[in-house]
């Protein structure tokens, strides 16, 4: 009984040229009383049913779960970063070191030397 007056009420609408009224729909809806009110609810989406939502919160979850694996191993690569920047200038520490021994032992690094 509920779709063919909605679909009068759009026909209507659509007779005088213009978009279906959405008050004139709502009103359709509303002579029902509370399961008007409740149809009107699940259509425009403040009210879902327990599978959807129970869908949803995994969802969420599932989400959740993979950003902070993610996350971690993104902390992981940080870390690793890190310890290779340090090894890095532990690297060039260690040949601008040699270079001033050789240096002060008289040898000259910058010079290329002949084959």
């Amino acid at each position: 009984m509920l779709i063919p007056d909605l679909v009068w009420v759009m026909a209507a609408a659509e007779d005088t040229g213009g978009s279906p009224d959405i008050g004139k729909i709502l009103n359709q809806f509303g002579q029902y009383g509370i399961v008007g009110l409740v149809v009107v609810l699940l259509i425009v989406g403040v009210i879902v049913p327990r599978y959807v939502m129970n869908n949803l919160l995994a969802e969420k979850d599932s989400w959740r779960e993979a950003f902070e694996k993610e996350r971690a191993a993104h902390e992981l690569s940080r870390l690793q970063l890190a310890k290779a920047e340090e090894r890095g200038d532990v690297a060039i520490e260690q040949g601008r070191t040699l270079t001033a021994l050789l240096q002060t032992l008289g040898h000259d690094p910058e010079l290329p030397r002949s084959a």
